[in-house]
């Protein structure tokens, strides 16, 4: 039975092992463990006493060997490098009285391929006083121990990329939100969107029951926090005002089934600040069913939207004075003749002499007048009013729903705001020449306009006299 068991089996004498021992006693040595570490020799030393009698046939097949005498006269191929370690445990195990002793370790092949061994050793019936038998088992786990290290090295690799994605990640449990959910569902409900119109409080109280798992570290710098405790602590400061109706959207996609999702939603870091982001939801594989484990992804795309913005500001206003465009305008005056508010009241103002300031001063003051014009304009009106520069000393002011009465109290405030500003600026004069017409039933727009233009340009002749 010995020599056809199916694990490595070896017989084996102690007993030189055991007189060692008891000769470091009475030296006084107690921890033996220690003893060992500090000194690789003793290791050596002991290994070295150890007698091997008689292994199995499937020893001589784990470790390549012809018989017992080419598996000895190798041995030291066979034990190094890594059963140091673990060779201290199992003699530390003897030397504490024990008559078993196990270990998990590395053994080698006389062809130096590496065996990963379960070692378990057993000092046999009446043999307890001389330790002159011990059965030693050698478990070959060389293919579980590799499949170990390979998921350890994949669950490495995967917290990697996930710890130092160059994107922020939420791992987060939606259980209690799918819950909430199937509740609703078992109610007979069919159109979700209406159900979360007519109770909204149903959005929060899913935004509530979301648990936030994980966090890496790019979630942690974008959100401005110093670690996760703080973060969590305050995800209502991250998670409000805008991100309610995005976050309803992701519920309804959810009752429709859409476990992945992609939307641009808003956030705000801890101190305040506005974050534009790009939202990917996942609810992980696996975890369909319940939906305990999703992932969330969020690119910042802050300085995208500010980009977009500026483009979009740039396509209907005037940089240099801040109001609005002639395309705009043009589009304005359109509109306003479609639905707009009636009647339609027009004031076409034009800068005088800004030429001659321009030749006279400069183009540095002819800029400087126009930027104080703009200033002017933009404390003239609010919405729905606009005010628009609709060539280079000409601007266009457009009132709907005023009468010609609302329009003279306009033209009043802006003859005011005129003095005012010259009074901050007196070296060089501000003055405008302004038009007014208002629009009666039927006429278009582009004539009003013209109207006012006409009158704009009798009120400038009488400025040049």
């Amino acid at each position: 039975m010995f020599d056809l068991a199916p694990v490595s089996l070896w017989i084996e004498d102690y007993s030189s092992v055991r007189a060692l021992f008891e000769q470091w006693r009475r030296v006084g040595v107690t921890d033996v463990k220690s003893f060992l570490a500090t000194n690789p020799d003793r290791v050596r030393q002991c290994s070295q006493r150890i007698r091997v009698l008689k292994v199995n046939r499937k020893t001589l097949t784990l470790f390549g060997a012809r018989d017992l005498e080419h598996l000895m006269a190798n041995l030291d191929q066979v034990l190094r490098d890594d059963t140091f370690s673990s060779h201290i445990e199992e003699l530390a195990q003897l030397w504490d009285g024990q008559t078993s002793f196990s270990s998990h370790t590395v053994n080698y092949t006389l062809t130096g391929e590496r065996l990963d061994i379960q070692l378990h050793g057993t000092i046999l019936p009446g043999h307890e006083q001389n330790w002159d038998r011990v059965m030693i088992a050698i478990e070959d786990v060389t293919e579980r121990e590799h499949t170990r290290r390979r998921l350890i090295d994949s669950e490495s690799y995967a917290f990697g990329l996930f710890a130092h994605s160059p994107v922020s990640l939420w791992v987060e449990d939606f259980s209690g939100v799918k819950r909430l959910i199937d509740d609703v569902r078992r109610r007979g409900v069919e159109d979700f969107r209406v159900f979360t119109d007519v109770h909204e409080e149903f959005v929060p109280r899913c935004m509530g029951e979301i648990r936030v798992l994980d966090v890496n570290s790019r979630t942690l710098e974008l959100f401005g926090a110093p670690d996760k405790d703080t973060l969590l602590r305050n995800l209502s400061s991250v998670f409000r005002d805008e991100m309610k109706p995005h976050f309803r959207e992701q519920l309804v996609d959810l009752w429709d089934g859409k476990l992945f999702q992609q939307r641009e939603v808003v956030n705000y870091t801890l101190d305040g600040t506005k974050l534009h982001l790009l939202l990917q939801f996942s609810v992980l594989p696996g975890r369909e069913r319940d939906w305990s484990l999703v992932q969330v992804a969020l690119t910042d795309i802050t300085a995208r939207k500010k980009a977009e913005a500026y483009l979009e500001y740039l396509g209907t206003h005037d940089v240099q004075t801040r109001a609005f465009n002639r395309s705009f305008y043009v589009d304005e005056l359109n509109r306003l003749e479609r639905k707009g508010l009636q009647p339609v009241s027009i004031i076409v103002a034009d800068i005088n002499d800004l030429r001659a300031i321009n030749d006279k001063l400069g183009q540095v003051a002819g800029d400087a007048l126009l930027r104080r014009a703009g200033e002017v304009f933009e404390s003239l009106v609010e919405k729905p009013a606009s005010i628009a520069r609709i060539g280079g000393d000409e601007f266009a002011v457009l009132l709907p729903g005023t009468d010609a009465a609302g329009g003279e109290a306009v033209l009043h405030t802006l003859a005011e705001l005129i003095e005012l500003n010259n009074q901050y600026y007196p070296d060089v004069e501000l003055s405008i020449s302004v038009g007014l017409a208002t629009s009666q039933p039927g006429e278009r727009l582009e004539q009003v306009a013209k109207r006012a233009d006409q009158n704009m340009l009798q009120v400038k002749q009488l400025y040049q006299l």
